[in-house]
C-alpha cells in the first residue's frame, strides 16, 4: 500500500471528524485549483447536490481572495434559495487560509450558519 501524501491524509482527517459532527446536515463542500475555485452545498443522504457556485464564468482571475470571497457570497445565496441555513463547512485537504477562509467568512456574512 502507498504512503498517502499529507493532502490524502489531511482530507481523510477533515472527513471522519465531519461524519462524527454533521448529523443530517449538508455539507459545504471546497475545492480549489490553481486557477479556479469550486464550492457546492451537498445532502449527503440523498447523495444530490443542493447548491453551487464556481469562479469558472467569472470575468478576471478566479484565483485571488477577491474571487474566493464572491464565490462565497455567490454559494450563500443559492444555499438560502434552496432552503438551507445550516450547513457542516469542508475545506477537504485544504488548509484553513487564504482563499478558503475567505470563502467561508463570505459564506459566514451571506447568512450560512456553520
Amino acid at each position: 500500500m502507498a504512503k498517502l501524501s499529507l493532502f490524502e491524509r489531511r482530507r481523510q482527517r477533515v472527513r471522519s471528524a465531519l461524519r462524527k459532527r454533521s448529523g443530517d446536515k449538508p455539507r459545504l463542500s471546497v475545492h480549489r485549483t490553481g486557477k479556479h475555485i469550486y464550492a457546492q452545498v451537498i445532502d449527503d443522504a440523498d447523495g444530490k447536490t443542493l447548491a453551487a457556485a464556481s469562479t469558472l464564468g467569472a470575468k478576471g482571475s478566479g484565483a485571488n481572495v477577491d474571487a474566493a470571497a464572491k464565490v462565497g457570497k455567490d454559494i450563500a445565496a443559492a444555499a438560502k434559495k434552496a432552503g438551507v441555513t445550516t450547513v457542516v463547512f469542508d475545506r477537504g485537504g485544504f488548509l484553513f487560509h487564504g482563499r478558503v477562509k475567505a470563502l467561508a467568512d463570505a459564506a459566514r456574512e451571506g447568512g450560512l450558519e456553520f
